[in-house]
C-alpha cells in the first residue's frame, strides 16, 4: 500500500557511482551479521534514557522523538564535533510530522530498546525535520539517491564524522524482514565496517562528495520559441490521457505541468494540451487523491487511477489545487471546478490557517496514532450507517453508492475500509435511490456534513502550526488568485493580512526572510526560495490593493536575492549564498513545488513590465538560458521553467488604471480587469494624487480610465467602459482572434 517515495525525481543511480555502491555494500556483506567492535562493552539492555536532547527543539517532528532513549543530536557543529570526538559514524534520520513510515519506524525501530543501545554505543545519532531544513533534506536526498537509486522519507544516511554520506536508505525495521535487512543487523555491520575499513569508507565517502559536486549543472542555450514549443511538446508527451496527470505507477497532483497546459490550451488553442488539463482536473475531482467529506487534497495517490492516497495534506498541494481550479473555472466557467476551488478553500480556512494573527500552517498529518494507515479517513460501510441514522437508510445508501463503499475496500491493512471516490453522476444516483434529481445535491451534502461531524472528535490527525514562509508564499498568491475570480473579499483580506503578517514577522529589509515563523519566533534564514515565493505573493498583493508598499517591498526581495544569490557568471540563482560552503544548486525542477528559478524569472519579468527597468529583464533572461539546454529532457517537471519562458517570450497584456483609488469608478475598473482571464495579465492603479509621475496621461474631465497594453509594444487608446476593457483584455496580442 506504502512507498517510501519522495516527488524528487534525481534521475536514478548515476553510472559513476555504481563501483563505489557495489564497493560499499560488498563491504557491509563481509562484515558477519551482528559483529561488534571488539572493545565495544556488552549491550546494557535495561539502561534507560530519561528524554533527550530534542526535548528543546522547536520542530514538531523532532519533539515527537524527545522521549526516545536514543542520545539524538540536531543537525549542527555539536553532533559532528561529538562524532570526531568518538571516531563514530553519524546515523542521521530525516523525516516529517505528516509522513506515516516516518512514525513506523520512530515506533517500531527507534523505540525498540535493543536498536536504540545499538545506535548509542555505535553511532552518533541526529534527527532533522526535512519541512524545517529542506536545504539538510535535499543535500542527503540527493547523496542517498545517487548512491543507491532511492530516496524519500524517512531517509536514513550513514555519515562520516565530516558529514559525508557512505551509506543509506529509506525505511529500515527493527528485524530482518520480507527481505529487508533490519536495524539490529545493519547497525553492527556498518560500525564494524567502519572501525575495519575506515581509510577505504572515508577514500569512497570523499569521492562521492567529490562527484556530487558535479550533478546538477545546468545545460544553456539560446531562448526560443522553438525551445518554448518543444518543451510544451515533451510536457504534454509524458500525460496520461486516460486519467489525466502525469506518471503510470504513483500520481502527484503536478500544479505546475497542470497550470502550463491550460495557459497554453487557452493561449495557443491547441486542444491537446487543454484537454489534458481538464481531465486531470476531472479526474482529481472525483478521485481518491480528494477528501470529499473533510475537503482539501492528500499529497499523492500509489495508483495512476487517483484512487488510493497517502492521506497527508501539505499547504502547498492546497494552495496548488486552489489555482488550477480556479484558473480551469475561470477559463472554462465550469461549476465543478468552482466548487472544487471554494472546498479547498474552505478546507485551509477551517483547518490548516490562523485565523486570528494570519498566515498558513504547514501541514497535517495522515495518521492519529499507531497502527493507522489512512483509518481516520477512510470508511466501512458500518461506520457510515452509525453515522448517518436516517430513517429509512436514504443518506447512508446514497453516500455508499455515490462513493464507492462496499464491503471489501482497498486498504490493505484493513479490508473493510474504504477511499471515497465519485462512482457516479447524479441522474445515475437519483434512479438508484428512486428520487427526483433535484433532491440529490442537498442529500449528499447533509449527509457529507454528519460524516465530516462524526470525525470531528478528537483524536484528529495533528496539524502542523508552523508557518513556513515559502509555503506561505504559495499559499497568499493562491489566495489572491482566487479572489480575482470569486470576488469574495473575505479571500482577499485573509490573503492580505497574512502577507502582512510574514512581512512583519519574518522578513528584514535589505535581509530577505526568515524561513519558519513559531511561536513568537523567526527562525532560520538565507533560502532561496523563500525569498522568490514571497516576491511573488507581494507582487499579487500589489496588484489587488494597489498599495505601491507591496511593490517597493517586492524591488528589495530580488535586489537582496540579486545580491546574495545570483550567479553573476554563468546566470541563475544558487538556493543557498553564493557564499555558502556547501553544495549549492541552483533549482530548476518543481519537485514538487514551482521550482525557485523559474519563479525568481517571472517575477523579475513582471517587475521589468510594472518598472520598465532594463536589468530586471536582462537577470531574467540570463536566468532563463541558463537552463535552456536542460528544459526538453526535464519534461513535465520543467513546468515552471516552461511558464516563465513563455512569459519572457511572449510579454502578459496589462490593464494600467489611472484614476483616484478613492473614487469608486476605478475600483471597478480594477475589479472588472481582475476577475478577467488572460494569463500571465498585470494590473496596476495608479491614483494621480499619489504619483508624481504616471505610465501614462490620465483623463482631461478627471474620470478614470484604462491603457490596455502590452508592454513596450503596443498600447491601445484609453477607455472608461468595464466590458469593453475586458474584452481588449481578452483579445488584445491574441493572433488566433480578429481583432
Amino acid at each position: 500500500m506504502r512507498c517510501f517515495t519522495s516527488e524528487q525525481d534525481l534521475g536514478g543511480t548515476s553510472a559513476n557511482f555504481l563501483p563505489m555502491t557495489v564497493f560499499i555494500l560488498l563491504l557491509i556483506l563481509l562484515i558477519p551479521a551482528g559483529a561488534v567492535a571488539a572493545e565495544e562493552e556488552p549491550l546494557a539492555s535495561e539502561a534507560k534514557i530519561k528524554g533527550n536532547r530534542l526535548a528543546k527543539a522547536k520542530s514538531p517532528y523532532l519533539l515527537s522523538a524527545k522521549n526516545q532513549q536514543i542520545e539524538w543530536y540536531e543537525f549542527g557543529e555539536e553532533a559532528f564535533q561529538k562524532a570526531k570526538e568518538l571516531d563514530r559514524p553519524i546515523l542521521l534520520d530525516i523525516g516529517a510530522i505528516w509522513c506515516h513510515w516516518c512514525h513506523v519506524m520512530d515506533e517500531g525501530t527507534y523505540e525498540d530498546p535493543e536498536v536504540a543501545e545499538l545506535i548509542n554505543k555505535l553511532f552518533v545519532a541526529i534527527k532533522v525535520d526535512r519541512d524545517e531544513r529542506p536545504d539538510i533534506d535535499r543535500k542527503y536526498q540527493e547523496a542517498v539517491e545517487t548512491l543507491t537509486g532511492h530516496g524519500g522519507w524517512p531517509l536514513t544516511a550513514f555519515l562520516t564524522p565530516e558529514a559525508k554520506v557512505f551509506y543509506g536508505g529509506t525505511y529500515f525495521p527493527p528485524e530482518d524482514q520480507a527481505g529487508r535487512e533490519g536495524m539490529k543487523t545493519l547497525l553492527p555491520r556498518i560500525a564494524q565496517l567502519y572501525k575495519e575499513k575506515k581509510a577505504e569508507v572515508l577514500a569512497m565517502a570523499e569521492q562521492h562528495h567529490e562527484e556530487l559536486l558535479t550533478l546538477g549543472i545546468p545545460k544553456p542555450d539560446k531562448l526560443s520559441q522553438e525551445l518554448l514549443d518543444g518543451t510544451a511538446s515533451a510536457i504534454l508527451a509524458e500525460g496520461d490521457t486516460k486519467y489525466g496527470g502525469f506518471g503510470t505507477v504513483s500520481k502527484f497532483p503536478s500544479a505546475s505541468a497542470v497550470g502550463f497546459l491550460l495557459n497554453r490550451g487557452f493561449t495557443k488553442k491547441e486542444e491537446a494540451a487543454l484537454n489534458l488539463a481538464l481531465k486531470t482536473l476531472d479526474e482529481m475531482a472525483k478521485g481518491g487523491i480528494k477528501d470529499h467529506i473533510r475537503g482539501g487534497f492528500f499529497r499523492y495517490t500509489v495508483d495512476p487511477e487517483w484512487h488510493v492516497p497517502h492521506f497527508e495534506k501539505m499547504s502547498y498541494v492546497q494552495a496548488g489545487m486552489i489555482v488550477n481550479y480556479i484558473h480551469g473555472y475561470a477559463a472554462t466557467g465550469k461549476d465543478l471546478y468552482k466548487e472544487v476551488a471554494e472546498d479547498v478553500l474552505d478546507y485551509v480556512r477551517r483547518e490548516a490557517s490562523d485565523e486570528e494573527q494570519g498566515g498558513f500552517y504547514a501541514s497535517q498529518d495522515a495518521d492519529i496514532g499507531r497502527g493507522d494507515d489512512g483509518d481516520y479517513y477512510t470508511w466501512t460501510p458500518d461506520e457510515v450507517e452509525k453515522a448517518l441514522p436516517h430513517p429509512g437508510g436514504l443518506e447512508a445508501k446514497a453516500i455508499m453508492a455515490f462513493y464507492g463503499i462496499e464491503t471489501q475496500g482497498e486498504m490493505e491493512h484493513n479490508p473493510a475500509k474504504n477511499v471515497l471516490r465519485i462512482m457516479m453522476d447524479n441522474e445515475t444516483l437519483a434512479k438508484e435511490l428512486g428520487i427526483p434529481v433535484d433532491e440529490v445535491p442537498h442529500l449528499l451534502q447533509t449527509a457529507r456534513m454528519k460524516l465530516r461531524e462524526a470525525r470531528d472528535a478528537p483524536p484528529r490527525p495533528i496539524v502542523d502550526k508552523n508557518k513556513y514562509t515559502n509555503w506561505n508564499g504559495m499559499m497568499i498568491f493562491t489566495w489572491l488568485e482566487a479572489y480575482k475570480f470569486l470576488g469574495d473579499t473575505t479571500i482577499r483580506d485573509f490573503a492580505l493580512k497574512s502577507l502582512d503578517f510574514l512581512l512583519e514577522k519574518s522578513y528584514r529589509k535589505g535581509q530577505g526572510f526568515f524561513h519558519v515563523y513559531q511561536e513568537g519566533e523567526a527562525r532560520i534564514k538565507d533560502l532561496l526560495d523563500d525569498n522568490v515565493q514571497m516576491a511573488k505573493a507581494c507582487l499579487d498583493g500589489y496588484e489587488v490593493s494597489g498599495q505601491v508598499r507591496y511593490l517597493q517591498t517586492t524591488l528589495d526581495i530580488m535586489d537582496y536575492c540579486v545580491r546574495e544569490f545570483w550567479d553573476s557568471k554563468e546566470g541563475g540563482f544558487y538556493d543557498l549564498p553564493i557564499t555558502a560552503t556547501e553544495i549549492k544548486r541552483k533549482p530548476f525542477e518543481d519537485i514538487p513545488t514551482p521550482a525557485a528559478n523559474p519563479t525568481a524569472a517571472m517575477v523579475l519579468d513582471r517587475l521589468y513590465y510594472i518598472t520598465h527597468e532594463a536589468r530586471y529583464y536582462d537577470i531574467a533572461r540570463k536566468t532563463l538560458q541558463a537552463f535552456a539546454g536542460s528544459a526538453l529532457e526535464s519534461g513535465y517537471f520543467a513546468a515552471s521553467y516552461a511558464l516563465a519562458l513563455d512569459y519572457h517570450l511572449n510579454p502578459p497584456v496589462c490593464a494600467i488604471i489611472i484614476g483616484k483609488k478613492a473614487d469608486p469608478q476605478t475600483r471597478v475598473l480594477q475589479e472588472a480587469a481582475l476577475a478577467t482571464y488572460r494569463p500571465g495579465k498585470i494590473v496596476t492603479v495608479h491614483d494621480p494624487t499619489e504619483e508624481g509621475s504616471l505610465p501614462y496621461p490620465p483623463s482631461p474631465e478627471g474620470k478614470p480610465i484604462v491603457y490596455v497594453c502590452i508592454p513596450l509594444n503596443t498600447c491601445l487608446p484609453p477607455t472608461s467602459e468595464p466590458k469593453k476593457m475586458q474584452e481588449l483584455l481578452k483579445t488584445l496580442g491574441d493572433a488566433s482572434i480578429k481583432q
